[in-house]
Order: structure tokens, then C-alpha cells, then sequence
């Protein structure tokens, strides 16, 4: 069966994390969503369609897959999977995917079989609208699973969803149980809970404890000693752990460097957390640097529901402990405090300076308590090139291009969000 990954309006929820890649490319558990959806429809061909100015860097990444091709989509029956769908752990078959309909989440659709002649009407700035019309002409069945709608839901379910993927899916790479035979690490727990790649580096000194769920530590990564792994947890492929206390929930992506103390995070790649300080129930992008004794808050003083800014509104998250949600390229100074649920965007520069603001818009500096536009934009560039390049990843046109566009679209957020912040800092100085 013919599967494309889809993006509806809900993907502006998931902003920062959303900005700078498409929904399903966001991780949870041991996998990105886009894995999990796969795994649940039976083998074919894939697509995607998502927001236009992220089309030419999923061709970038995936030069063989089709992308916002409306001549794929038509070319026979097509299972249309909403990117943000967190799926239950048992496949479809074929023969449940036999004949149209639409599957929901509530009132959400998670995906939906369609024929050729029900995309007559499709534009790429009217898939939302097909999606409402699938759902009046459609028989309606129960999707089963979860559709993520915010940011601090990904983290939430983390925990979970790594004990899900190592049940249903397996570990992530084949090996010989011989694999956790290394000298000195102490393993509390069932030793059949513990994966290690034949070629991650483990120090002496380490332990590991499986009690609560499995750890997967992944190929070519480094623990050093004096580090505890507490499960459920992945450590992913290239990723560094320099004598940190990494906690249960937590996924890190590859190509990482943690220290410190982690309690159920997902940091998604090529991320910097090297110094002490602590990160809790937290999402970090790509990219990210954070300075040494950076810290977050996950919890109020009060233990009350924390709330977020998302997409321009205050949201209820309905959870006491939510950390900080930090996009792609955004840098942390030395003894940063992060406060209770931050929402940071993109290529943002955040300074001590007191506890920070809980909403920090794309392309903003905080610093000495003022927030200002950071208007340079070649020299943030410069500097991001700089930053892929000693993880040997190319820095190309199609990321300059990216972020150029978002620069534009951000901004009248960001001049809104610095004029507030300037009236409200002269408001207490008189």
C-alpha cells in the first residue's frame, strides 16, 4: 500500500519543535514518529506532504521520496497518515486497509484510504478542507493511539513509548546479548532489559539500572564512568554521556553531548549539554548549545498546572512537572535559569539575566532583563555553518534558504513580543 505522511494545521502546536522539521520527524520512545507510522501499515511506498517551505529540505534528506507531488498521490490508493499520530502497537493488515474510509482520534483525523477521484478537489492550500470532506463522505472507524497536539505530550508519553518500541518493534539494532558482558558496569535490574552496540564505548564505572523499563544504548556512542543510566532510556548513535545522571523517560538523539543531570527529556540531535545543570520533562532541538550550569525549572513552587504560550495562546497543560521546549539553533550563556514550561524559538541567545521569560519568539536575545531583536542574520548563519560543519554536516543553500523564510515569518511575532517586553520592563524601572 501507497502511505503519505501528512501535516494539518495542528503542526503550528508543536512550534518550536515544528519550525524547522515536519511533525513526524519529531522523536518519541526509541524512534521518530514517521518510524512508528510506517511500522503500523503494511510495506509500500511512501510520501510526504507537508508546509511548502520545508518541502525542499525533506528532498534534501530524502532525495528518492516523494514530496507535495500531487501526480504520486493520484496515481492509485493512497493512505494518508496524519503526521502527529501516535499509533497503537498492533499493524493494520491489508485487509482492514481494503476499501475507503477515515480513521479517527476523537474527532481528529489520524488517517484516512482514499482513491484518486477523492483528491479532485486538492491544492496544497486546501488539504485541510479535504480532510473535512473525507470525514462527512467517508465510513468512520476508530484509529485507536493518540494524536499529539502539544510539545510537552511528546515528552509526557517518552517513558512509554520506549517500553512500547522495544516490545512490539525490538531493539533498534541486531546483537548478541553477549553485548552487555562490558567490565565494570553494574547492572540493577534484568540484564535482558540492557542493549548495547558492539561498537558504543563504555567506561568503567558505569551502572545501569533496568528496573523501571529497558535501556538502548546505540551504535558508536560513549559513556564515560561514573555515569547512571536509569531506564526506560536510549542513548542514540554517536552520542556522548560524560558522567551524567541520565533518568527514566529520557531520549537522546544522535550525535549528542550530555552532562550533568537529565529526567525525561528528548533532545532530538546534534545537541550540546556537556556541563553541569540540570534539564527536566524538556524538549531540545537541534543544534542547541547550553552553557555551563544552565538550569530548568519543571515544577512551581506551588506544585499547580503548569501553562505555555503555543502558536500566540496560553495553553493549560494539565501537568505539574513541564520543563523548557527550545528550537533548532538556540544558544544558552553560563548560569542560564530557564523558568517553569519556556517556550524558546529558533536561533535564540539567551543570557543570565534573573529567571527568563516563559515566551522568547525565533531570533530573539535576552539579556541583562532586556529582550531585543537579533536582526544580524548572516552572522547567525555564519555561525550555524560553523556549528554543523565541526559535526561534519554540511551547512547548504536549501538551510539558508529555510532560515531566511523563517526569519521573515517570524518577525512580526518577534517585533510584537520585544515591544511589549520593552514597555513592560519601562513600566517597573518607573
Amino acid at each position: 500500500m501507497r502511505v503519505c505522511l501528512f501535516e494539518d494545521q495542528g503542526a503550528l502546536d508543536l512550534e518550536p519543535l515544528s519550525l524547522t522539521r515536519p511533525v513526524f520527524e519529531l522523536l518519541c520512545g526509541l524512534t521518530s514518529l514517521a518510524a512508528k507510522q510506517s511500522r503500523f501499515f503494511p510495506p509500500g511506498p511512501r510520501g510526504v506532504l507537508v508546509r511548502s517551505y520545508l518541502a525542499d529540505l525533506c528532498r534534501l534528506h530524502a532525495p528518492a521520496v516523494p514530496v507535495n507531488d500531487l501526480a504520486w498521490l493520484c496515481a492509485g490508493p493512497t493512505i494518508f497518515v496524519n503526521g502527529r499520530w501516535l499509533p497503537p502497537s498492533t499493524p493494520l493488515t491489508l485487509t482492514e486497509l481494503s476499501s475507503p474510509g477515515i480513521a479517527l482520534v476523537q474527532d481528529e483525523v489520524a488517517y484516512a484510504v482514499v482513491e484518486p477521484e477523492h483528491l479532485v478537489d486538492y491544492s496544497a492550500n486546501t488539504f485541510d478542507a479535504c480532510l473535512s470532506a473525507w470525514k462527512a463522505i467517508l465510513p468512520r472507524r476508530s484509529a485507536g493511539g493518540r494524536l499529539v497536539r502539544y510539545p510537552w505530550e511528546l515528552v509526557q508519553h517518552n517513558g512509554e513509548q520506549i517500553r512500547v518500541d522495544w516490545q512490539t518493534a525490538g531493539p533498534p539494532f541486531e546483537v548478541e546479548s553477549a553485548a552487555v558482558q562490558r567490565p565494570g558496569l553494574a547492572i540493577v535490574g534484568p540484564r535482558e532489559q540492557i542493549l548495547i552496540h558492539p561498537s558504543a564505548y563504555l567506561d568503567p564505572m558505569i551502572v545501569a539500572d533496568t528496573r523501571q523499563g529497558p535501556i538502548v544504548i546505540d551504535r558508536e556512542a560513549v559513556v564515560t564512568a561514573f555515569t547512571r543510566l536509569e531506564g526506560p532510556c536510549f542513548i542514540g548513535p554517536g552520542t556522548h554521556v560524560q558522567g551524567a545522571n541520565i533518568r527514566a523517560g529520557t531520549t537522546l538523539g544522535p550525535n549528542c553531548r550530555i552532562g550533568g543531570e537529565i529526567e525525561c527529556c528528548i533532545v532530538q540531535g546534534y545537541s550540546n549539554k556537556y556541563h553541569e545543570g540540570f534539564l527536566g520533562h524538556a524538549y531540545i532541538g537541534e543544534w542547541v548549545n547550553l552553557g555551563a550550569s544552565t538550569q530548568n525549572s519543571d515544577l512551581r513552587n506551588d506544585y499547580g498546572e503548569v501553562t505555555m504560550t503555543v502558536n500566540g495562546r496560553r495553553v493549560s497543560t494539565g501537568l505539574t512537572k513541564v520543563g523548557c521546549f527550545l528550537g533548532d539553533h538556540t544558544k544558552t550563556g553560563l548560569g542560564t535559569l530557564l523558568n517553569t514550561g519556556t517556550n524558546a524559538g529558533i536561533f535564540c541567545n539567551l543570557l543570565p539575566g534573573g529567571l527568563l521569560p516563559r515566551y522568547i519568539p525565533s531570533f530573539a536575545s535576552w539579556w541583562k532583563e532586556a529582550l531585543t531583536d537579533r536582526a544580524d542574520l548572516p552572522a547567525l548563519l555564519h555561525t550555524a555553518a560553523e556549528v554543523m560543519r565541526r559535526r561534519r554536516v554540511d551547512f547548504t543553500q536549501t538551510h539558508a534558504a529555510l532560515y531566511h523564510a523563517l526569519f521573515e515569518q517570524t518577525a512580526a511575532e518577534r517585533r510584537r513580543v520585544v515591544r511589549e517586553a520593552e514597555w513592560r520592563r519601562l513600566r517597573r524601572s518607573a
